[in-house]
């Protein structure tokens, strides 16, 4: 290695100043080709704070710009994240609404109108708690960040597991700017969104987006095994969804941000089909046909939502003080379809269950007051209070093969919760960064059955249940060079007591609050100057009293219970590359593994299923040992972009490939409810010319077409559903 002088060192300097002044517009471009060789720093607000990602003492994955564009070209719902970043399922048995989310296997399987997640979805720093409220489509959005591990510090209660985190693009004083976005594929699958920037004054900004989704009805729907009666058909939808922003910002001290949005969606609910699980098998039933379905049951689904927030800041030099208000609502959300998945007298279809799930109202506001520091010296702090209040009336309906109502159930809960919540960082020395927080957290619901038209109640009609919760976290970030962060981090979470309703057979459900203490590691680096970018961590957690949903088993059921303990370990990679101007690459994985423990615990069981596990003298099955549901071990997810310059464009081939192992879908195990791994590509090819102004494109979906069964009912039959299939179409994209 030679070593320079200071002397020659400034020499080389100065001629290389004046070079570079001589030359400028030749220094431009080297500069900037020197840009398009290096990776972008990703920035997120894991820490209510915005940070470079390597600094973050978090495992944290982003979803930003095209690849976020990519997996939305199809149409699909914000289930389209599953398995796009490490350690991260999404999931549902109710179509494009009520998602449910798990995080390193973590996550609550209840499909009650009232049920809580360990995960948390907060967009645009509003937590969408009830699981109706997380299926906002995805379109205007600056981008996805997913925070792996306890978030109860700084983001509350019923976030033990983690945290997705959607924000969407604000309105700017600059100019009017905005995009459209066009696209139709197979299926009648049409998608239409876009949005408009528009300064009002040299104060105000006003942000329009607007996104409309279609898919025509395509699956034959019969009234008889032989498929002589056609009825009509389903699996269509119909989306749209609305926000407006405006931005007021008269200074450089004061900032206000106001948000209104809206969703609408009808089409068809989840599709179950009788006898699609082969008996003995997990996989299709011989002569399955998925284009086509058998069922005497009315199938629908309508939801409408609205909501609104307001964010304040306010700059007062040594302090940053916000305020953040948010309302959201339920103004109808119901939710129809033929759970049996048969008719009267099929084969394997024992008992007729025609169900709705029906949301009447729903009101939610939330409100927080945070104060953080700006001091330039080693220490920083944010402290805050936090209130939430929800009020949710809703409840299910039974129908006979005539179309007429049998029963109904309809319940009431008020959930009323508040925080007191404060963190520190410090910067011990240049190389090492310590952090902490603490929050209390005060918890309580009221719940109470409203109306049991012929439906006995067993046990009280309403229930009660408060609890009051200190979490914590401490972390560590060290840099090891000037490339290199290693973090190690420990923290605690907390999950409120949930409630179910009643049922003909099982009274008013409770499931006491559950903990977890997590620990974790990892490294972040930058490698070859910038050119790629990667990120390993390892963890492992206990879950206390983890809250649990016994579905099913020999009838339509639904109750909460408790297991003593939960167990959790794994590891995450990504990486991220530019191996040449020309070519990018991505790719992660995730192993995770988790296990029950808890000798005493026995559920129910469906005695059409293969059951692995041991089986009591009274009939339950002991899950033991056995895995969360919903719970892949292994996940993996790689893209890869392809460009060539063409004309005064680029021609590019985007491509994207999610992986993951077999699943289980209850509590117990059996040969026929284990999901097939399932693997998902994703192809776009296309042109974009005048500076990226303009793109046109093909895409697919799902492109090996591989059709997988993702959940089941096991009321002593073996009715499933599956994911979507392939799907193809064209897209164009303007930028003004």
């Amino acid at each position: 290695m030679i070593k320079m002088s200071k002397m020659h060192k400034r020499v080389v300097a100065a001629h290389g100043a004046v070079l570079a002044l001589s030359v400028l517009p030749a220094g431009s471009a080297l500069a900037q080709a020197a840009q398009a060789n290096e990776l972008q720093t990703v920035t997120v607000t894991a820490q209510r704070r915005t940070e470079n990602i390597k600094e973050v003492p978090v495992s944290v994955s982003a979803i930003k710009g095209e690849r976020l564009d990519v997996l939305v070209s199809g149409g699909d719902d914000i289930r389209l994240l599953a398995g796009k970043v490490p350690s991260l399922n999404i999931e549902s048995s109710n179509g494009r609404t009520f998602p449910r989310f798990y995080i390193r296997g973590y996550g609550n399987t209840d499909f009650s109108l009232f049920a809580s997640q360990p995960v948390s979805l907060i967009v645009d720093d509003i937590v969408q708690e009830n699981p109706i409220l997380k299926g906002f489509p995805i379109f205007d959005v600056a981008g996805v960040e997913v925070l792996r591990g306890p978030q109860g510090t700084l983001f509350g209660r019923n976030t033990p597991a983690g945290v997705v985190k959607i924000e969407s693009e604000k309105p700017n004083l600059k100019k009017v700017e905005g995009y459209y976005n066009l696209s139709y594929g197979t299926h009648g699958t049409a998608n239409a969104d876009g949005a408009v920037n528009v300064p009002l004054s040299d104060k105000w900004a006003m942000r329009v987006s607007t996104l409309r989704q279609h898919r025509d009805d395509y699956v034959d729907n019969y009234s008889d095994v032989a498929k002589t009666n056609k009825t009509g058909e389903l699996d269509g939808y119909n989306e749209h969804a609305e926000r407006v922003q405006f931005l007021y910002s008269p200074d450089s001290t004061f900032n206000a941000l106001f948000n209104v949005h809206q969703r609408t969606t009808t089409g068809s609910a989840r599709l179950f089909r009788a006898n699609l699980i082969g008996r003995g098998t997990n996989g299709f039933a011989p002569g399955t046909d998925l284009d086509s379905l058998v069922s005497n049951a009315i199938n629908g689904q309508d939801l409408k939502t609205q909501g609104a927030n307001m964010r304040l800041s306010w700059d007062l030099g040594a302090v940053k003080l916000y305020s953040i208000t948010g309302y959201e609502t339920v103004n109808h959300y119901n939710s129809r379809g033929d759970i049996d998945g048969g008719v009267p007298g099929q084969t394997g279809v024992p008992f007729q269950v025609q169900t709705a799930s029906r949301m009447t109202d729903l009101k939610q506001y939330s409100q927080e007051f945070r104060v953080e520091s700006k001091n330039a010296g080693p220490l920083n702090w944010q402290a805050g209070l936090y209130y939430f209040d929800e009020d949710a009336t809703g409840g299910s309906d039974n129908f006979n093969n005539a179309q007429q109502q049998t029963s109904r159930v309809v319940s009431n809960q008020k959930n009323k919760a508040w925080a007191a919540f404060g963190s520190v960082n410090y910067t011990v020395s240049d190389d090492l960064t310590v952090r902490g927080g603490i929050r209390y957290t005060d918890d309580k619901k009221d719940f109470n059955t409203l109306e049991h038209t012929n439906v006995t109640l067993i046990g009280p009609a309403g229930v009660s249940e408060s609890k009051s919760k200190v979490s914590w976290d401490l972390s560590g970030t060290y840099k090891l060079n000037r490339d290199v962060n290693a973090y190690a981090r420990v923290a605690t979470g907390f999950r409120a007591p949930s409630i179910a309703a009643a049922s003909a057979t099982v009274p008013v459900t409770v499931a006491d609050a559950e903990t977890i203490t997590s620990y974790e590691a990892g490294i972040k680096a930058d490698l070859f100057e910038r050119r790629a970018r990667a990120n390993f961590s390892i963890y492992d957690y206990e879950v206390k009293n983890q809250q649990l949903t016994v579905v099913g088993g020999n009838s339509n059921i639904t109750k909460l219970i408790n297991a003593n303990k939960t167990k959790g370990q794994g590891a995450e990679f990504d990486v991220e590359g530019i191996v040449s101007p020309s070519l990018r690459l991505t790719g992660s994985a995730s192993y995770n593994f988790t296990k029950i423990e808890d000798p005493n615990l026995y559920v129910t069981r469906s005695t059409t299923g293969t059951v692995t596990d041991p089986v009591g003298a009274n009939g339950l099955v002991s899950i033991n040992g056995n895995p969360l549901p919903q719970a892949p071990k292994w996940i993996f997810n790689a893209t890869a972009r392809y460009s060539i310059p063409m004309g005064d464009g680029e021609f590019f081939v985007f491509t994207d490939w999610s992986y993951r192992t077999k699943i289980n879908f209850f509590l117990y195990e059996a040969v026929e409810y284990t999901g097939k791994p399932l693997t998902e590509g994703g192809l776009r090819v296309g042109y974009n010319w005048a500076g990226g102004k303009y793109e046109v494109a093909a895409f697919g979906r799902n492109i090996l077409d591989q059709r997988r069964i993702t959940g089941a009912i096991d009321f002593n039959n073996l009715t499933g559903f599956t994911n979507e299939p392939r799907t193809y179409g064209v897209q164009f994209k303007g930028n003004f």
